[in-house]
């Protein structure tokens, strides 16, 4: 179980698994021109909603669909935009995720894969937090691309690409995911520990409750937003590492 919820953890959305709930809630139905069956009996039209998400701090209507492989790249964000394995770290590598139903996708045989952006964009942001709730909207991206790797003593990293349409919008994101992540304190389902920051650039220690720790990493360049995870044994041992993959995303982001 702890390895599960890890797992998840390291996801941060970023592989479709999530420690967070999302609420899921029933697509807008109408009747406005029913049909029917043998011309007897008529059935609802269901209408989904059409409107396009606005707000990335407010769960999805519907969730992220798991019914076929997604495609390797996400509009114009592709394996190129996420770092090289050995650019991490010595030993590290790509991992191609197969996927499941505990995962929460079907495997696309890369290691890269397309997200839905608001989905992806919802689960990154901290949840279960003791600290006090950090409210405001958050720009929803237009693409949102996920890459897996593994790194030398074989413990599973994933990285996540939020691209926006603006730069002032993936400057507005990640101003309030840092601001979350700050905001939310220790004792709660998720603790954070602060490693060090700059103006476009953080690295943060995640701990969920009955699950290991992981590093957080995060990156903003242009009007790209790049969040890093991976498993540690010793996490907040991590500062410098983290200092030293920051020009390797920095470099391909955006």
């Amino acid at each position: 179980m702890k390895a599960l919820l890890a797992a998840c953890a390291l996801t941060l959305a970023l592989a479709g698994c999530t420690s967070k709930p999302v609420a899921e809630q029933q697509p807008t139905t109408s009747t406005a021109i029913p049909s029917t069956v043998s011309g007897t009996v008529p059935v609802p039209t269901n209408t989904l909603p059409t409107d396009e998400p606005t707000d990335a701090a407010v769960p999805p209507q519907l969730p992220e669909q798991a019914t076929a492989p997604p495609p390797a790249n996400a509009g114009p964000l592709t394996a190129d935009n996420l770092p090289a394995a050995d650019k991490l770290g010595a030993g590290w590598k790509t991992y191609t995720d197969p996927g499941g139903a505990e995962a929460g996708f079907i495997g696309n045989n890369t290691w890269t894969r397309r997200r839905d952006p608001h989905q992806a964009s919802y689960e990154a942001l901290p949840s279960g937090c003791s600290g006090q709730p950090v409210n405001g909207s958050l720009p929803v991206p237009s693409f949102a691309l996920t890459g897996s790797y593994r790194t030398n003593d074989a413990q599973p990293a994933t990285a996540l690409l939020l691209r926006f349409k603006r730069a002032a919008e993936a400057s507005t994101y990640y101003e309030g995911y840092q601001t979350r992540m700050q905001a939310c304190g220790k004792g709660g389902d998720l603790a954070v520990q602060q490693l060090w920051s700059t103006t476009t650039a953080a690295a943060a220690v995640r701990s969920y409750a009955g699950a290991e720790s992981y590093v957080d990493v995060s990156v903003l360049k242009g009007a790209t937003v790049a969040l890093l995870a991976t498993t540690s044994a010793h996490p907040e041992q991590q500062s410098d590492w983290a200092h030293t993959v920051v020009p390797a995303l920095e470099a391909v982001i955006d």
